[in-house]
């Protein structure tokens, strides 16, 4: 058993981060590999790859490859289409938490994805431009208790062709005051410029192993390393987050956000007892049955829908019909196909707009009413916080959900929990 000593792990604000509907719609299209079902200048295609020697000078043509899957954008230009850049997009990472690494101890900030199970950081493995481009980068030579993984590798690739990857090693991690040893860490070595202009200093994963990009054996999560070395008790085989906003500091809790490891913050409960539904981790992800949802007195029924609760997304998604019924309810709201999603007046106040609930096996929970409100669109309007799931099986439920609630997951027994997050003041403003 490492050290323990559990406390929260709070999550800071990154001060650099700029909301912008589209360029976060883009990035989950890029994680998810979706096909969008709603008109814009964003869609999953092909690309002819050219394979081996090609070219001036090359003794033989090499091969072309069609690649499919691949992120495009429509060009001006009639029936053109042209590569996702970095401009186009941006990481999810709103927040970020610091966690250290090795001995001494290297501190850097990463993005808490329940999405992924890759925990991946900047290294010193980088290019000298890439490693002094902002980010904290850290050093395997300078850790005592580093051990290198012979003949491992990672690589997350994305649909618009960009990727990450690099090699594998182990060291200790220490999140809230739990130390976890032996932690596979992957050190990135490449990086396309979409990672390299995100703020944050690399991503710690929270879904199931199942899902790790490691090769040729993946590896086993931080919290499934909790579990298996007894650092968190048996009793309590679990996170959760609880994840506020600026828009509270008014509020009780002052906007509080952060996660915990191996227990439940009694505060965050506020006097309720949990609900739980069990989980389906077939896929990796924290998913769970989500067969209702409601807007206003309406009560629409899902059969068969499940939904994912992901850390990593700030956005909700859900199908078309829910989306459609969702814009409906709100006076002067439109789809916008140049933005690629649903955009409601900047100007609507609390009493126009709905309560939106999702059903999470078997109970419903709301979004806040301040979080239909993503980011300004320009011209008085603003993209909500809900947009289509596209081709999707399942709705993605990112921070505009969980902000509503304190989420409980328990790995041990394979459930998802929540109980309301009290939030007796909202600001529907845009946020800035």
């Amino acid at each position: 058993m490492a050290t323990r000593n559990l406390t929260r792990v709070h999550r800071k604000a990154n001060q650099s981060y700029k909301a912008n509907g589209t360029k976060s719609y883009v990035y989950l299209l890029n994680k998810y590999k979706f096909s969008p079902t709603k008109p814009g200048p964003y869609f999953l295609g092909a690309k002819v790859q050219q394979m081996g020697k090609c070219g001036i000078g090359s003794l033989f043509g090499g091969e072309a490859h069609l690649q499919q899957g691949v992120l495009q954008k429509r060009s001006g230009i009639e029936a053109q289409s042209e590569e996702v850049t970095a401009e186009d997009q941006q990481n999810d990472s709103l927040y970020l938490c610091p966690v250290t690494i090795g001995s001494p101890a290297q501190v850097l900030n990463l993005n808490f994805d329940t999405g992924s199970a890759d925990t991946w950081v900047f290294s010193t493995l980088l290019s000298q431009s890439t490693i002094t481009a902002g980010h904290n980068v850290f050093d395997p030579k300078k850790s005592k208790s580093f051990k290198g993984t012979s003949g491992s590798s990672w690589r997350i690739a994305y649909g618009d062709g960009s990727s990450a990857s690099g090699s594998v090693g182990t060291d200790n991690i220490t999140i809230g005051g739990l130390t976890v040893e032996n932690q596979s860490i992957e050190l990135a070595r490449t990086l396309s410029p979409q990672f390299i202009s995100g703020v944050g200093d690399g991503l710690l994963g929270l879904g199931f192993g199942s899902i790790n990009t490691v090769t040729p054996k993946p590896v086993a999560t931080p919290v499934e390393n909790m579990i298996a070395q007894s650092d968190i008790p048996k009793t309590s085989e679990l996170f959760t987050a609880y994840l506020g906003s600026y828009k509270d500091e008014n509020d009780v809790d002052r906007g509080a956000s952060f996660y915990t490891f191996g227990y439940i913050d009694e505060i965050a409960l506020g006097g309720q007892t949990p609900w739980y539904c069990p989980i389906d981790n077939s896929n990796g992800f924290w998913q769970f049955k989500s067969i209702t949802a409601s807007v206003g007195s309406k009560k629409i029924i899902r059969a068969g829908n499940t939904a994912i609760a992901d850390t990593g997304t700030t956005l909700a998604l859900v199908d078309d019909a829910l989306c459609a019924a969702i814009y409906d309810a709100i006076p002067g709201a439109r789809y916008d196909r140049d933005q690629q999603g649903y955009l409601f007046p900047s100007n609507t106040t609390l009493d126009k707009l709905p309560v939106v609930s999702f059903d999470v096996g078997g109970k419903e929970f709301a979004v806040q009413k301040e979080d239909l409100a993503f980011a300004s669109a320009g011209k008085n309007m603003t993209y909500g916080g809900i947009q289509s799931r596209g081709d999707l099986p399942f709705d993605i439920l990112g921070d505009t959900w969980l902000k509503g609630i304190y989420a409980i997951f328990d790995q041990g027994n394979k459930r998802f929990g929540a109980v309301v997050r009290v939030d007796l003041t909202q600001d529907p403003s845009v946020p800035v």
